[in-house]
């Protein structure tokens, strides 16, 4: 089922916020910072629930925290006809990891079609780069 997204910024904002809490947004503690048409800013305090065993940051923490980046700037910029998206391909380097501190994702649309969009991500860390994605979503429309 597609939820029905807010078109409206400060809304839609909100509605992740809510939607988010108790999912994997939420459970990792990731915020935005900034959301607009083809950008998108999100934070996440590294935690020890964000490490691997090995005692460094857990690379999937990094992959859902460029994703979510990606996809909230994505809704953030739908076509009017379209009713959502799904990610059908993520690219990641990881270039340097931390075990403390805060991650920023600064996601940005290189492309934006009628069928897809698709973005790039850069993670730091105290101005460090941690690591760069690229998303492809696949945007969806109602069925008629």
């Amino acid at each position: 089922m597609v939820p029905d997204f807010p078109r409206e910024l400060q809304e839609l904002e909100e509605w992740f916020a809510t939607y988010g809490a108790d999912r994997l947004p939420g459970l990792l503690g990731l915020l935005v910072v900034d959301l607009g048409h083809g950008r998108c800013t999100m934070r996440m305090e590294v935690e020890r629930k964000h490490l691997a065993s090995n005692g460094y940051l857990h690379a999937a923490a990094v992959v859902a925290l460029a994703d979510t980046a990606a996809g909230y700037g994505c809704v953030a910029s739908l076509p009017p006809s379209a009713n959502g998206f799904t990610t059908i391909e993520l690219k990641s380097n990881h270039l340097a990891s931390v075990t403390n501190g805060e991650l920023v994702a600064k996601a940005t649309m290189v492309h934006g079609g009628r069928t897809t969009q698709v973005w790039d991500a850069v993670v730091t860390a105290s101005s460090k780069q941690v690591a760069l994605f690229r998303n492809t979503q696949l945007l969806l429309y109602p069925r008629t």
